[in-house]
């Protein structure tokens, strides 16, 4: 066994959030085991093909741009091509769920305006499978990662660059050897590499020491050596046509958690309006009876899953008879509603909705979201629009890890 001091990093107190692409430089099949001061390195050296995936071919410094043909948000296909005109050509490989990536789309756009007539070409590539995002792995981001979610996002964060899918089978995240969102790669007016791996070393943009991406452009476009010609990336890693198995083994995992269902009286509903907790709380109202109500709960049940391990969790609160408790039961366990489940005593509505929300105007479907303190920052009569409250829920705990930190 080898020991290595352990150091106080992020890279250790990262939250299990966050998926990393290879942190340190171990030998194949190493694991990590923290121990009181130490972390001892355990090699049991698994095939290399459970690491990555077959075709998998890793860039070095010179080697030529592998040519690209996909589709992008704008909906064309844009090709390696496009760019002959551009003295340097960066191909930032990125996506929209992880929180790394996000940190970096202003740079980006800024990048684009500080260079825009020094001829400098950047193109983003999204190489994720969609199918092998699993659904906790969006509690930072209100979107996937499949071509339609990636036009949302552009929009949404105004891109400036070309935006392209290489979710459908890889193959060019596969040529250029893609660890992790952001992974970058910048060429020469020949198309050669003269440099890849993080954009800067600073993920919230604060205190940057070594501005990477733009150190290589701007030696390239002075005609002048790259001096440092990779570095370590850092973000989530690519989801691969592989992990497809573990989303759905994500899936099955969840739809065995145990369902709940608690009578709750006026009290209860008016301390969990307070909401002296830190955490964002979703509520939900609604009824057995009520088909929208019942046609909305797999939504519910999904946004649950999504943005629980945060700051966020969700209640249900049924407004069935006590007679009905049990159907109503049947039919959260049905929908693998796992969240708190809550049953009001009372079959005074009015009760419920004065304690809840005063300026709610009754009926159910019912949706508000409390943030600490108790201010309803969201509210929807009637059904909730999926997206619309995913992104309210995002955009209020925080799209990156620094948004954690506030």
């Amino acid at each position: 066994m080898k020991f290595i001091k352990k150091r106080s990093s992020r890279l250790f107190a990262r939250p299990l959030a966050r998926p990393l692409a290879r942190p340190l430089a171990l030998p194949t099949g190493a694991l990590l085991v923290t121990l009181s001061t130490f972390i001892v390195l355990v090699t049991i050296a698994p095939p290399v093909s459970a690491q990555l995936p077959a075709g998998f071919t890793k860039l070095e410094t010179g080697d030529a741009a592998p040519d690209f043909d996909l589709p992008g948000v704008d909906d064309k296909n844009h090709q390696l091509t496009d760019y002959a005109n551009s003295k340097v050509l960066m191909v930032v490989f990125t996506c929209n769920h992880c929180p790394t990536a996000q940190a970096y789309e202003q740079r980006l756009n800024q990048m684009v305006a500080d260079y825009a007539d020094q001829g400098l070409a950047i193109v983003a590539i999204s190489p994720n499978d969609p199918l092998a995002v699993r659904l906790d792995e969006l509690r930072y981001s209100d979107v996937g990662d499949t071509l339609e979610d990636m036009k949302v996002r552009a929009k949404e964060a105004d891109f400036r660059f070309p935006y392209l899918y290489d979710g459908e089978d890889q193959k060019v995240s596969l040529s250029y050897g893609v660890m992790a969102t952001p992974h970058v790669y910048v060429f020469d007016r020949q198309r050669k590499l003269r440099y890849q791996g993080r954009i800067d070393d600073s993920e919230s943009g604060d205190n940057i020491q070594s501005d990477d991406a733009r150190n290589a452009v701007d030696a390239i476009l002075a005609g002048k050596n790259v001096l440092v010609e990779k570095t370590r990336v850092f973000g989530c890693s690519t989801k691969w046509i592989a992990k497809r198995k573990s989303a759905k083994e994500a899936v099955k995992r969840w739809s065995q958690e145990p369902v709940e269902l608690t009578v709750a009286g006026k009290q209860d509903i008016k301390s969990l309006a307070a909401n002296h907790s830190d955490k964002y709380r979703l509520v939900n109202v609604w009824a057995t009876w009520c088909a929208p109500c019942v046609e909305e709960l797999p939504q519910l049940v999904e946004i649950n899953r999504m943005y629980r391990d945060r700051n966020f969790e969700m209640i249900t609160i049924s407004t069935d008879t006590a007679s009905d408790m049990e159907k109503a039961l049947q039919v959260l366990k049905d929908k693998q509603c796992s969240s708190r489940n809550l049953l009001f005593a009372s079959e005074k509505r009015d009760e419920l909705f004065d304690r809840l929300d005063p300026r709610s105007e009754g009926g159910v479907p019912y949706t508000v979201l409390i943030a600490p303190g108790g201010e309803v920052v969201y509210r929807q009569h009637n059904s909730i629009d999926a997206a619309t409250l995913k992104k309210e829920i995002v955009t209020r705990i925080g799209r990156t890890y620094a948004s954690d930190k506030k």
